[in-house]
């Protein structure tokens, strides 16, 4: 029998679909785009996909708490005692939704001790998931078809191939790319970018800019099941739950440990 870590990725990866069809048949009308306090865009498809994904959590796992983009208000205090609980964006990517290019994903993460166990990034439009188990592999499935097992490849004597955000550069970043000499750079949008480490298809993602912990906590743990890692810029792992703000520090996000990517901030 599986662990249960294992035993969670069918019903995961149905709820992550069935949120995924609610938004891809919002995507087909002339949806409207309001403003949250905070100036970020919303739309009818973050809060029909949030609905189904903490139902659907809730019924697969009725002790654990949840929290999302939309359930941000949980004060500290309370999910200071949290040791295990799902950590979810319902739309990751909402301006690439408004925008219409496609590069937007439905997340979900289990997240025990800080860190990401569990992850499901699913991408409406393609019809297709990137998941893993840390400690246990990393896959990416087209619906109906066979699971593919996907690693993180080491580095070679090309161009390094970085990800960067689609809607967030910056001239740190700008500065940091720089630095690291002959590169190859892939904008993406959402948490595809961890993906793309994830799968072989880059060796890096900077990311020196703002991100929330929802924004994450999926696309983190593929990549560490796929072999990668994600540290902060003062090099401790990225973790989770651990202070006040759902903010993120500055994080990079790579494949093979040779190369010293902090040297390059």
């Amino acid at each position: 029998m599986p662990p249960p870590d294992q035993q969670l990725l069918g019903p995961l990866l149905e709820i992550a679909q069935a949120a995924g069809r609610r938004i891809l048949e919002i995507y087909a009308t002339d949806f409207s785009v309001q403003q949250k306090s905070d100036r970020s865009p919303v739309t009818a498809a973050d809060l029909a996909a949030q609905e189904i994904i903490v139902q659907g959590l809730q019924r697969l796992t009725p002790d654990l708490p949840v929290l999302s983009e939309e359930s941000s208000h949980i004060p500290f205090a309370q999910r200071r005692r949290w040791e295990t609980y799902w950590l979810v964006d319902p739309l990751d990517g909402t301006k690439e939704f408004i925008n219409r290019n496609g590069d937007f994903t439905v997340n979900i993460a289990l997240v025990q001790k800080h860190a990401p166990v569990v992850g499901v990034v699913h991408i409406p439009v393609e019809n297709s998931s990137y998941y893993g188990v840390v400690g246990a592999g990393a896959y990416r499935r087209k619906i109906g078809s066979v699971p593919e097992a996907i690693h993180v490849h080491p580095l070679d004597s090309g161009p390094l191939r970085v990800v960067a955000s689609r809607s967030h550069r910056g001239e740190l970043l700008d500065g940091y790319l720089a630095k690291l000499g002959a590169h190859a750079t892939v904008s993406r949008g959402s948490a595809l970018k961890f993906c793309l480490v994830a799968e072989g298809a880059a060796d890096v993602y900077p990311r020196l800019g703002p991100t929330s912990e929802w924004d994450t906590a999926a696309g983190h743990a593929v990549l560490l099941a796929a072999g990668g890692q994600v540290i902060t810029v003062d090099g401790s792992a990225l973790d989770y739950n651990t202070k006040e703000s759902l903010l993120n520090p500055y994080f990079i996000a790579y494949a093979d440990n040779s190369r010293d990517w902090r040297s390059y901030l």
